[in-house]
């Protein structure tokens, strides 16, 4: 008998023993309390607590969490605004002061969900209040940055961290949107009307410098034509000038009739005129007085060109 009750004993303290081994998760921390009084947390692994006396009050995962949002907000032109949004939170550290604040701050997980989905569109709420409909769309950055100002702070003190806050989708009630796609569409429209027009005038700007600009080559080219015509024409006439002078010299010096010249150019201009004339019409005065006239003539250009000479 005395050998069957020791026995009872020992199995009756090994199995209190044994409710008093607490295994921990990895990402959990257990939160202690002794006559309902906060007494030590446990970390990770094997752990061992008083029996009976100490219960594990709370889990607190430290681990990432997330959450969908979804609600509604109004601009200051009185335009729904329809968001959708991904909250990413955790725990703010392993720390003892930490998980107590965690572990005590909320009766349960439900109503932390709650105060925290609140928090979150209150602020998108205010902020996006002070907008106008069409500044709401290009301000996704500027959201998240003032809700995470403005929440930091209340999660600090729950024992939690705002890690990011993601707005997938901004919408507006169809007619908004319907008017805003005119716009847009109205906009685009004009933009291509200024940009062809522009495009327009830069083509006939250029057309015009450069018409101008053949102009300007070919007003040149032929200032330069004529300026090389009337110098051929004038070293021509020097050089026949200069040459008729010679041959009279020439004849003087052989005491022969310098008139003789004057004939040969006569019967030459004669012999011109009808095998280049093509068919035109010439009056010339082939009488000796009209001859006479013509010598006349011939000799004061040579006169004025041995002056020149």
């Amino acid at each position: 008998m005395d050998f069957v009750s020791t026995y009872g004993i020992w199995i009756l303290l090994a199995l209190i023993l044994f409710t008093g081994l607490v295994t921990v998760n990895q990402g959990t921390i257990s939160v202690v309390t002794m006559f309902g009084k906060y007494r030590r947390i446990l970390k990770p692994g094997l752990n061992f607590k008083i029996p009976v006396l100490e219960q594990v009050f709370r889990k607190v995962s430290i681990q990432n969490r997330s959450v969908e949002l979804e609600f509604q907000a109004v601009t200051q032109d009185q335009a729904n605004v329809y968001f959708k949004a991904m909250l990413l939170y955790s725990v703010q550290n392993a720390e003892e002061e930490t998980i107590k604040r965690v572990a005590f701050k909320f009766i349960n997980d439900k109503d932390l969900m709650q105060a925290l989905i609140r928090t979150i569109e209150g602020n998108i709420r205010s902020f996006v209040a002070t907008k106008r409909q069409a500044e709401v769309l290009g301000l996704r950055r500027e959201i998240v940055e003032y809700v995470k100002v403005e929440v930091d702070h209340s999660l600090e003190e729950w024992g939690y961290h705002l890690q990011d806050l993601q707005i997938n989708d901004i919408t507006f009630d169809k007619a908004i949107i319907e008017s805003m796609s005119r716009v847009v569409a109205s906009n685009n429209t004009k933009a291509a009307a200024e940009n062809e027009g522009q495009a327009m005038l830069i083509t006939k700007t250029r057309a015009a410098e450069a018409e101008g600009n053949a102009i300007k080559i070919a007003a040149e080219a032929e200032r330069q034509a004529a300026q090389l015509r009337g110098q051929g024409v004038a070293l021509f006439r020097q050089e026949v000038a200069k040459g008729m002078s010679e041959a009279a010299e020439q004849m003087k010096q052989a005491n022969l009739d310098t008139n003789v010249i004057l004939f040969s150019m006569w019967t030459e201009a004669i012999k011109n005129f009808a095998e280049a004339g093509e068919g035109n019409i010439i009056f010339l005065d082939g009488s000796p007085e009209g001859m006479d006239k013509q010598m006349r003539s011939i000799m004061g250009m040579l006169q004025k060109g041995a002056g020149t000479k």
